[in-house]
């Protein structure tokens, strides 16, 4: 209930004076009406964010239009007749139709959408979907994607974005989860790398380390000895030209050999998605180091 304007005290006949949301009498002090309705914005703070401002949910750079579009939902919560229902499915499709005002905003939502697909399938953080997202609108805004597939332009986004914040993730591996051949990824991140000037260094052995001998189940005393030699192995330009993923498998199954751990060549190799030959050349270099 809202607050009732007053003119003169219901007890005594003073005076009111409005102070926030309550009417006080002047002479006894009486509070003749109040009004403790917030009409202000509904607002919850999540830990990070304390402004009042803000509502609905929070913008979000993964998908096309910031995620501010609406949608007409299919649940009306009531029966409505069939040429009610007829309506709402033309305005749905018209609704649809109206939120991709171009067809760069469809490639984008499209390209957004499997970001998104890739980034969950390989388990990684939140800031790789948005900075990947970003990204592939960069490449977008220079027209880069003339002739070459979306969905290699989305995966090479993701595999600069790793490369960018130095998470390892090989080709392959977003090839196998993507729809994207390994060649369209690797046109797409030629021309980002290319055109956009990526921040993007070489790949180091001991970025795989972590991964690879968790995947193996592999003790922290191996994984310690195999970094160190990963670093002997640098330290001497022994890394030039090999596969970083094979030089931190054979680093591995180098170091499970001198510590009695039962780890094959074939495991090590297949993890990697290298030869065998890349690990017994790699353990062939490691020898006269250590």
């Amino acid at each position: 209930m809202g607050q009732v304007n007053l003119t003169s005290c219901t007890e005594c006949g003073g005076d009111i004076q409005s102070s926030k949301n309550e009417q006080i009498c002047t002479e006894c002090g009486l509070v003749c009406s109040e009004d403790n309705i917030d009409r202000g914005p509904e607002w919850r703070s999540t830990g990070e964010e304390s402004e009042k401002r803000r509502t609905g949910a929070p913008l979000t750079r993964s998908r096309h239009d910031r995620g501010l579009s609406t949608e007409i939902g299919f649940g009306t919560g009531t029966e409505v007749s069939g040429s009610r229902q007829r309506q709402l499915v033309r305005m749905r499709r018209q609704h649809n139709q109206a939120r991709l005002s171009s067809k760069s905003e469809r490639n984008k939502m499209y390209a957004y959408t499997e970001i998104r697909r890739l980034v969950s399938s390989l388990s990684l953080p939140d800031s790789v979907r948005d900075q990947s997202c970003a990204l592939f609108d960069s490449a977008q805004n220079e027209e880069l994607l003339c002739g070459r597939s979306l969905e290699g332009f989305a995966a090479a986004a993701v595999y600069a974005t790793c490369r960018s914040l130095s998470i390892s993730r090989t080709m392959e591996e977003i090839t196998e989860v993507s729809r994207a051949k390994r060649t369209e990824l690797k046109a797409a991140y030629d021309a980002l790398n290319r055109d956009l000037g990526l921040p993007v260094g070489p790949i180091k052995p001991t970025e795989y380390l972590p991964r690879y001998a968790s995947e193996l189940d592999l003790e922290s005393g191996v994984e310690s000895l195999a970094r160190e030699y990963a670093v002997i192995l640098s330290e001497n330009g022994k890394v030039g030209g090999k596969n970083p993923s094979g030089v931190a498998a054979a680093c591995l199954y180098k170091a499970a050999f001198e510590e009695n751990v039962d780890l094959t060549q074939s495991a090590a190799a297949d993890l990697a998605n290298v030869s065998r030959m890349t690990i017994r050349s790699t353990v062939k270099d490691l020898k006269p180091l250590v």
